[in-house]
């Protein structure tokens, strides 16, 4: 079944704010390239950090990587549910027939 409809707001919500910031993380790479400075400002936290920009451009990467990760799971789950959502769909047509009226996905 689909479980928690709560969760699954938060997943989509969360698949949402993490293709954010994976737009976020390609821009400051691709910031990083165009500078031409040996120190840059990073920011941990609420803090900028003056660090080197071979340690920032491997912390970027490691990030970039991690939210790919995590995109491709999310996916993989709105997929699923999206199934999920589809097969319940058959099911319920098919009881109640024309006497109901579901979303469209």
């Amino acid at each position: 079944m689909l479980g928690n409809s709560p969760g699954l707001v938060m997943d989509l919500f969360a698949l949402l704010l993490l293709q954010e910031a994976n737009e976020s993380l390609e821009d400051a790479s691709n910031e990083l390239i165009l500078s031409d400075e040996d120190m840059v400002r990073f920011q941990i936290g609420e803090v900028f950090a003056h660090m080197p920009r071979e340690e920032v451009e491997g912390r970027l990467e490691k990030m970039k990587e991690d939210a790919s990760k995590e995109l491709e799971r999310l996916e993989e789950d709105k997929e699923s549910v999206l199934a999920q959502m589809a097969e319940l769909k058959k099911i319920l047509y098919a009881k109640f027939n024309d006497s109901i009226n579901l979303e469209e996905d």
